[in-house]
């Protein structure tokens, strides 16, 4: 049967440091993750919010961030969260199947590409649309090759 480690022993081995040495106590160090989690999440869903309203941000990113938030930190936020019938449903295909709707993958690609001309209009300098280009060839690239949800 093959010994458990505690984290504190793994730590202490690892990096020849007295975790009992510590200031702050193992459950004030997990409150204040919680805590901070939990604020992290908060933020998410109203940057999802915003999103939702305006063009330019996205909303799905922000509430996948915030069910991971919600997660780790408040299960009756998460199940909030998962049992709104709007976005619920995205979430939980994100968890379960890595999967998004046809109707948001088309919504998310034009936006991108919207957001390039628009920023070529405005920016009028091809060094900087090269910039933009980099910057979101990345995120245009994996939103191209996710499955789509059935």
């Amino acid at each position: 049967m093959e010994r458990v480690i505690s984290t504190e022993q793994k730590l202490a081995t690892d990096s020849k440091l007295n975790v009992r040495s510590c200031p702050v106590s193992p459950s004030v160090q997990s409150k204040t993750k919680i805590i901070l989690l939990k604020i992290t999440g908060l933020f998410c869903v109203g940057l999802a919010i915003l999103g939702a309203i305006l063009p330019i941000l996205p909303t799905t990113v922000f509430l996948i961030m915030a069910a991971a938030c919600f997660s780790k930190s408040s299960p009756r936020m998460q199940q909030k969260l998962l049992a709104n019938k709007t976005f619920g449903p995205l979430i939980l295909d994100w968890q379960q199947h890595r999967t998004i709707p046809k109707k948001a993958k088309r919504i998310a690609l034009l936006t991108i590409a919207l957001s390039v001309c628009w920023s070529a209009f405005m920016l009028q300098s091809a060094m900087l649309t090269g910039l933009v280009i980099a910057l979101v060839i990345g995120p245009f690239i994996f939103l191209m090759r996710l499955p789509l949800s059935k």
